[in-house]
């Protein structure tokens, strides 16, 4: 990497002198305006690029594991060659990431380039409605990929019909669940087609021996830090049950999703789970970086999350068994499920927003349009299908190999991809479209596939995702808090069901009844649009 040291001394007094709070990405560039790349560079042009001096940038991205690319890394060198920058990372664990960027936006040491995670945060509306980030609406469409934006997202990611941060574009259809295929082979049992025959798979996993170690040493499913997100796990297996994704319609109004019977009919769902020692008795607290290690460990048997996830985990098991010359190359030990059956007998999925937050650009410390401009330059060029291919695989030869028809064959060092690899892809919108190389199509992956596209049939809708409300921004922790402590102690039995509801009713009183009088009013203004 080209800047030391003395360099990160500079950005530091750069954003000191920064007064407002807010966090999300900023890129600082030249200065002045002739030094800017006009949006006609941004299609990728090296060497306009190479014709002034290279953008310093700091960028917050999470990361999932605990081991993380270098800013000396090759690859990281690579990018910075490629786009003309001088690049920072600073690494956030997936777990406390709100927690920092709550800290950073109070701070005022903000990085160039920030993730904003979730749907929309109170802390980032207000950081926007005060005017600490640059309004991207009228330049996105000068950028050959950016330009390339989805509508419907982009009002999904929306505040007050503006767009502050470039989204990082998702499929909608990506929950499900994944679960060792030879531990369910191993007890005799079929792909759960029902919550009943989820559970049966669960409670088998844990007495039935499914690794045949002669221990009693497994259990059902791993569940990670509760932050009342799609992640928790729960947050899918409530719409089995019949609950609404956050909020439902009853009457013609919108009602909040834990109103509802089928949520708390989930929840008991849960708690059953719990006592069962069916889940990780510390998932309350468990870090998402390590979510996945219980199944390639032989520890547990299922993770309800983006399906995705399976050939990753897959790969993970090959390469452990590989070390140990126990592979099994012809067979895929994880197998994909969109989910199980309601009472209804119908598929409910949880869909994602189009996008999983966004890449935003404070004004403390992207001062001028021309340094603005260098940062949409930045992040329309990583997006060209060589550099989406760049910072999801490596580089060709040393993380990954191609055949005849240009198919990834991903190394088999998992310790050399974390370091130099695994995360960069966070700050990638996939715009206009995934024009990366693709992993060769195992059996698996064919199936992730066919299950994302066919899980946009089942999707369910949150009605009120475009609705920003001012309660939500005053005191959206407050309430989500009660809610989330209350479920959480209900789960591992701290409290029983009339401890629940009186929760429940704290949360009325605390701001929810003001909370739901406002989305009503929001979202009968927005039927008349």
């Amino acid at each position: 990497m080209k800047r030391k040291a003395s360099s990160m001394k500079r950005f530091v007094a750069v954003v000191s002198v920064g007064t407002i709070a807010a966090g999300a990405l900023a890129g600082c560039g030249g200065g002045d305006k002739d030094n800017a790349a006009s949006p006609a560079a941004s299609a990728g042009s090296s060497a306009a690029a190479t014709q002034q001096p290279p953008l310093d940038l700091t960028i917050m991205l999470p990361t999932f594991k605990t081991n993380f690319p270098k800013d000396d890394s090759p690859v990281a060198a690579e990018l910075e060659k490629q786009t003309n920058t001088n690049i920072h990372f600073e690494w956030v664990p997936n777990a406390s990431y709100n927690d920092k960027f709550n800290i950073t936006l109070a701070s005022g040491k903000l990085p160039h380039l920030i993730a904003v995670l979730g749907d929309r945060s109170s802390s980032f509306v207000n950081a926007v409605r005060s005017g600490a980030f640059w309004e991207l609406s009228p330049y996105l469409k000068d950028y050959k990929n950016l330009s390339g934006a989805n509508p419907t997202v982009l009002n999904n990611s929306s505040i007050d019909g503006k767009i502050y941060g470039v989204y990082r574009g998702r499929d909608l259809g990506r929950q499900g669940y994944y679960y060792r295929k030879d531990w369910l082979d191993a007890v005799g049992l079929q792909v759960p087609k029902t919550i009943d025959d989820f559970y049966n798979m669960l409670k088998a996993f844990k007495e039935k021996d499914p690794d045949k170690n002669g221990k009693a040493d497994t259990y059902g499913m791993v569940l990670v830090k509760w932050t009342g997100g799609w992640a928790s796990g729960f947050d899918n297996i409530k719409l089995w049950f019949g609950a609404p994704n956050k909020w439902g319609i009853k009457d013609g109004k919108l009602v909040p999703e834990h109103q509802y019977e089928e949520y708390i009919d989930g929840l008991k769902f849960m708690k059953k789970l719990y006592d069962e020692k069916l889940i990780n008795s510390d998932f309350a607290v468990f870090d998402s970086a390590k979510w996945t290690d219980p199944l390639v460990n032989n520890q547990a048997g299922v993770i309800v999350d983006v399906v995705d996830g399976a050939a990753r985990v897959d790969d993970k098991i090959h390469a452990a068994l590989a070390k140990e010359g126990k592979d099994n190359p012809d067979i895929h030990y994880m197998g994909v499920s969109a989910g199980v059956t309601g009472k209804d007998g119908k598929l409910h999925t949880l869909p994602t927003a189009g996008y999983s937050g966004m890449m935003s650009i404070p004004k403390s410390s992207v001062k001028t349009e021309a340094e603005l401009k260098r940062v949409l330059t930045f992040l329309d060029r990583i997006n060209d299908p060589e550099m989406q291919t760049l910072l999801s695989f490596g580089l060709e030869g040393k993380h990954y190999t191609t055949d005849a028809e240009k198919n990834v064959t991903i190394s088999k060092d998992t310790v050399l991809l974390e370091s130099e690899v695994e995360g960069l892809n966070q700050m990638l919108s996939f715009l206009p479209k995934s024009s990366a190389l693709t992993v060769k199509q195992t059996a698996l992956r064919k199936q992730q596939t066919e299950l994302i596209k066919k899980n946009e049939e089942t999707i369910v809708a949150n009605p009120a995702a475009p609705l920003i409300s001012d309660v939500y921004n005053q005191k959206g922790p407050q309430l989500e808090n009660i809610i989330n402590d209350a479920r959480i102690k209900f789960i591992v039995g701290q409290i029983d069901e009339a401890g629940m509801r009186a929760a429940f009713e704290t949360w009325k009183k605390s701001g929810g009844d003001d909370l739901v009088k406002e989305m009503n009013e929001l979202y009968v203004a927005a039927q008349k649009k």
